[in-house]
């Protein structure tokens, strides 16, 4: 609370704080409807009943465990991969002196505006060699055209004193990046590493679209079959499945956000100081 408000200023903070106490609670409202409702059996009206039917028909799947896997593998693999070559690119960028650096940067916004497409995309995949591999669900996205513009900013805000009394000490650019300029940057890296991880865990589209070995399928798709077969009675569940349809549905969404959710908390520290770093010096 500020000293010295007025009347008027008293009851617009008040007010701001009864809207987005409600803003808060419309969102997460359906979160806990989508949790109760996956622990339940009857879903006619609001949940009762309440067991753990739906995730053992999840868990039950035999390749679940394994898609979890794969899911869990390209995730990191893909995040580190993403924020090592747009940090690298973004370093290289952010210098005035490198030679044709206005030519790459208007590449770069030229892919933000105009894409190739369906079809380019998966011939580009397939002359790589990487159809049925999972080098197709992270290296296609490899690298975010609007997350490198943003870095670039951040690290052209880093003082140039820091960056040329490393430099006349005798370290190499990759000593600079590594002991100056990315322990500056952890707020941008921690809140571009969980858009990256959360990009790649949700992969659906092009997981159906290159993989055709259901022991590569990533956790989305395979979850998707789970709730085909449930919402259709089919499988060794049969009539029980089909009666457990919707909260198998739910689970399937639980399933799907907890295990990303999960990394929030450790980026948290970071993540609070923005993704739009860039604008601020220091």
């Amino acid at each position: 609370m500020h000293h010295n408000q007025t009347f008027g200023e008293k009851i617009f903070e008040i007010c701001n704080y009864v809207l987005l106490g409600l803003i808060g609670l419309l969102t997460f409202l359906p979160f806990v409807y989508v949790i109760i409702t996956s622990f339940s059996a009857d879903t006619s009206g609001w949940p009762s009943d309440y067991n753990l039917d739906a995730y053992r028909y999840i868990f039950s799947t035999k390749t679940f465990v394994r898609s979890l896997g794969v899911s869990i593998y390209i995730t990191l693999l893909g995040t580190a991969l993403s924020l090592l070559t747009t940090a690298l690119m973004a370093y290289s960028l952010s210098y005035k002196q490198l030679p044709g650096r206005s030519k790459i940067m208007l590449l770069v916004l030229f892919t933000m505006l105009f894409q190739g497409g369906l079809i380019p995309t998966y011939f580009v995949v397939k002359e790589l060699n990487m159809i049925d591999s999972l080098w197709a669900l992270m290296i296609p996205g490899l690298v975010s055209a609007f997350y490198l513009i943003i870095l670039r900013d951040f690290f052209s805000s880093v003082p140039t004193e820091l960056i040329e009394s490393a430099k006349m000490d005798g370290a190499h650019e990759i000593v600079v990046l590594i002991r100056i300029v990315l322990p500056l940057s952890l707020p941008s890296l921690a809140a571009f590493g969980l858009f990256y991880a959360v990009g790649i865990w949700n992969q659906y589209f092009n997981a159906i679209m290159f993989i055709n070995t259901p022991d590569k399928w990533p956790v989305q798709v395979l979850l998707r079959q789970i709730v085909v077969l449930a919402s259709g009675g089919l499988g060794d569940g049969g009539e029980s499945v089909a009666f457990y349809g919707e909260s198998v549905k739910m689970a399937v969404i639980v399933v799907s956000t907890i295990p990303i959710m999960i990394v929030y908390p450790f980026l948290q520290k970071h993540f609070a100081k923005g993704a739009l770093m860039g604008s601020v010096k220091g």
